[in-house]
């Protein structure tokens, strides 16, 4: 019995060790993401929506972390946070166009400034080569499995169709995004000031939505599957 014992007992033990290194792995995957863009915008909707802060003081104080990153990076690593770089030039443009008063119709069209900044700069992003939306790409295909993030290592250097599925991510994003901005802009100079009111949130939400939809359907499933058949393949 104690022979049939110990192997259970080591599978049990494996499995509650590997469990938080697995854990540890996916948080280190989306650190970056969540540091860089998650905590920014989600401080800007807690002062200015939760707390009553103006827009300026919201989007100076959300700045905080995005600046410090940019700054981490240049000086420590020599190198620039491209996500971290991108919402804080996206709260920049925010803080200019918060500047601008007058006309009704300005006023609802500045709201696109920002969101044509950072689609502008993940699509510039896809031209130099580091795709900006990466960062939050790669967690959900690799889970923050080793095994899956050395074969995703792997095939993005081979400039194959997984490399070519990795750039369309941030096109397809980036695209949605500067094309929700336009809409937003011809809708504030083309349709009353009260339609574009409720209309400005809800063709954001459906452009989300509908980008969230392509592109799982059309990169993050096949990713995932050509994932899965090289760990497959390696295993047999």
């Amino acid at each position: 019995m104690s022979q049939l014992a110990t192997p259970a007992h080591t599978t049990t033990t494996a499995t509650s060790a590997a469990t938080p290194t697995a854990r540890q792995s996916r948080w280190e995957s989306l650190k970056p993401l969540v540091l860089d863009a998650v905590v920014p915008t989600a401080s800007y909707y807690l002062l200015s929506k939760g707390f009553g802060m103006g827009t300026m003081g919201a989007l100076a104080w959300s700045s905080v972390v995005p600046a410090g990153r940019t700054l981490w990076g240049v000086v420590r690593e020599r190198r620039v946070n491209g996500l971290a770089a991108l919402i804080l030039a996206a709260n920049v443009v925010g803080l200019l166009l918060s500047l601008v008063a007058g006309d009704p119709r300005l006023m609802l069209a500045k709201d696109s400034g920002i969101t044509a900044t950072i689609g502008i700069a993940i699509l510039w992003s896809v031209a130099a080569g580091r795709p900006l939306m990466t960062a939050g790409l790669k967690p959900w295909v690799t889970k923050g499995n080793a095994a899956r993030t050395a074969v995703w290592d792997r095939l993005i250097g081979e400039q194959g169709r997984f490399a070519r599925l990795e750039r369309t991510f941030s096109v397809l994003w980036g695209v949605a995004l500067f094309g929700e901005a336009v809409l937003r802009v011809v809708g504030a100079y083309t349709l009353s000031i009260d339609t574009m009111v409720w209309l400005g949130g809800a063709i954001a939400a459906v452009t989300i939505t509908a980008t969230v939809f392509v592109s799982g359907g059309r990169v993050v499933g096949p990713m995932e599957m050509i994932v899965s058949e090289e760990l497959a393949a390696i295993e047999r």
